[in-house]
């Protein structure tokens, strides 16, 4: 057994099924271990597609995503993925391909440094310096990947290591020296802190760790007049989302919901929706007013908190994450703690809270109906948030929508809706264009039998639209949705809004022909420009059991509302074309 086969049987070992790459010089002895082998290998087109597709992997299966390539070039284009996933805490192992080991720091042909290149966009790098460490390279690799709060991982592996003969060796033979041993949370002392205290991990166990935040949390809410949840990506995963749902129903206190969190149980009725510079008016309105702001798996991203010292101005904050990097470090709370939030919800379940906060509920209930969304959008053109909210009347709220970045991503988080924040995959962070396409791949491959749809706009989908190779070979009935204006339409609608109609460089009106351009790739395709085309093109492309597109043509002029605009609070929203929109207090 070489490397590249201990590492390949490395991967199964930890339960890897499906591989995202594309081949080069350096990785060659992986892609020879990996002929006619059990792990799939899905060839995309472009190396940035794969980490993408890992990322979009992950996103929808819960597992560490995994993607391959060489070295040089084949690294290089991986690290927009990485950082992808990094920004919004996607598991991912990447492995690249190197120079041997004697030529590294040689400028040898398709040499880069990797390792030093990848560190700001990972939670770990490894350089594998012999093929016998590569099962517990990989064992710490996945376990970094998909502990705490989870994120991408690179492995570097020399030529010369990948071909190096190893004897065979099981794969509960591995270095227990694990640099990732995670600390106990715990409470400093037997007795509760203060209220304005925060939490601090000592040398009691995680229980009563967890029984001490949530007294302290039910105090707080119990003394509150306008307590708010504040829902981040940390929510997600099945565990942690029908403890939520079970608490939240028991409480039944209005929430919000960052992008990431899309998803979450909005069926309920004290669901507020996305806050932020495209939220809800209702979500907005209501954190700017409460006075208790409970802040699960959060890391207060400039996108939703606005101008930060306008953010919640009259809350008191209790901020609980699984990384502690993410507490105090952008709002000063009142109580917090490092806590896994399964644990924490377990007591909270039996812990009953009283609240006497029905005028608050009361309030975010009429907010919400006040400013329900209107469809009944004047004129014969197509109207994107129409069109997004039949989609989700015809899916049932039961696809996978995989956005890229632009107003068609923002209005797909206004009007779509989601049985789970699984089903909705975006680029939060990183504001990625060109990832929903490959990211839907990742999607298809994780779940078969799902309908994945994405939503992308013309300038989004050109980024990548080389994988569209990638759906024919694979016949995976990815269905695309192109909402096509002919330019940048976020960049534009800021150059209108913001530098005086001066618009620079946003004039997409020399795009080719996209349903031709899918034909020929193989797509199955069609196109539509008017509203009363809406309903019968979605049920037309649902309909599709091959890769297909549907261009849906809107005007250019159309804009994401509402908006609050930079330096501004959230209550300082921009509707529409009529100035801004101030919360009465």
């Amino acid at each position: 057994m070489n490397g590249s086969q201990l590492l390949i049987q490395s991967l199964q070992a930890h339960g890897v099924n499906v591989i995202f790459g594309y081949p080069g010089g350096a990785i060659m002895p992986v892609y020879d271990a990996l002929y006619g082998g059990k792990i799939k290998h899905v060839l995309c087109r472009h190396e940035q597609a794969a980490a993408l597709a890992a990322d979009g992997f992950a996103r929808v299966s819960g597992k560490a995503g995994v993607c391959l390539a060489t070295s040089g070039p084949g690294a290089t284009n991986l690290i927009t993925g990485l950082a992808n996933a990094l920004l919004d805490s996607i598991p991912m192992i990447a492995i690249t391909g190197q120079v041997a080991s004697n030529l590294i720091g040689t400028d040898a042909f398709q040499e880069i440094d990797t390792l030093g290149l990848s560190l700001s966009v990972v939670k770990h790098s490894f350089l594998i310096e012999s093929a016998e460490e590569i099962p517990s390279i990989l064992e710490q690799a996945f376990a970094i990947a998909t502990s705490g709060r989870p994120g991408p991982v690179l492995i570097d592996i020399p030529k010369d290591v990948q071909l190096a003969e190893v004897n065979h060796q099981t794969m509960s033979d591995v270095d227990q020296n694990s640099p990732i041993n995670s600390s106990e949370p715990t409470v400093s002392e037997n007795t509760l802190m203060p209220i304005e205290q925060s939490l601090q991990p000592s040398d009691i166990n995680r229980a009563s760790h967890a029984h001490a935040v949530a007294e302290q949390l039910l105090h707080l809410m119990q003394t509150a007049y306008r307590p708010l949840l504040y829902l981040g990506g940390g929510v997600q995963g099945e565990a942690v989302e029908q403890r939520l749902k079970k608490w939240v129903s028991d409480i039944n206190i209005p929430f919000v919901t960052t992008l990431k969190a899309i998803g979450f149980a909005q069926e309920h009725p004290m669901n507020l929706g996305m806050l932020g510079m495209h939220g809800l008016v209702a979500a907005n309105q209501a954190i700017q007013e409460c006075d208790l702001l409970i802040a699960l798996g959060v890391r207060f991203d400039d996108r939703a908190t606005g101008n930060l010292s306008k953010f919640a101005p009259h809350a008191k904050v209790a901020h609980f994450d699984i990384d502690d990097c993410e507490i105090d470090k952008l709002r000063q709370t009142q109580l917090s703690s490092v806590i896994d939030l399964k644990q924490l919800l377990d007591v909270l379940l039996v812990k009953k809270a009283e609240l006497s906060v029905d005028p608050w509920r009361e309030k975010c209930s009429k907010k919400k109906r006040a400013h329900q969304w209107r469809y009944d959008h004047p004129g014969t053109g197509i109207y994107a948030p129409r069109l997004l909210s039949c989609l989700t009347r015809l899916t049932k709220r039961n696809a996978i929508i995989s956005c890229d970045v632009g107003q068609h991503q923002m209005w797909v988080a206004q009007h779509c809706q989601f049985n789970s924040p699984r089903k909705h995959l975006s680029s939060g962070g990183l504001g990625t264009m060109g990832f929903g396409l490959p990211a839907a791949i990742g999607a298809q491959m994780a779940r078969p039998d799902d309908v994945v749809i994405n939503v992308c706009g013309d300038g989004s989908f050109a980024m990548n639209i080389q994988e569209l190779m990638t759906l024919k070979r694979y016949q995976l009935p990815i269905k695309i949705l192109l909402i096509d204006n002919q330019s940048l339409g976020m960049v534009r609608q800021w150059q209108h809004l913001f530098f005086a109609d001066r618009y620079s460089e946003i004039d997409l009106s020399d795009n080719p022909d996209f349903v031709n351009v899918s034909k020929a790739f193989g797509l199955n395709a069609k196109r539509i420009t008017k509203a009363v085309e809406e309903q019968d093109g979605l049920a037309w492309l649902l309909e599709q059991t091959e890769p297909s597109l549907l261009q849906v043509c809107i005007d250019n002029k159309e804009n994401v509302w509402p908006l609050v605009p930079p330096g501004a609070g959230n209550h300082e929203m921009i509707n529409g074309e009529q100035g801004y929109e101030k919360t009465d207090h």
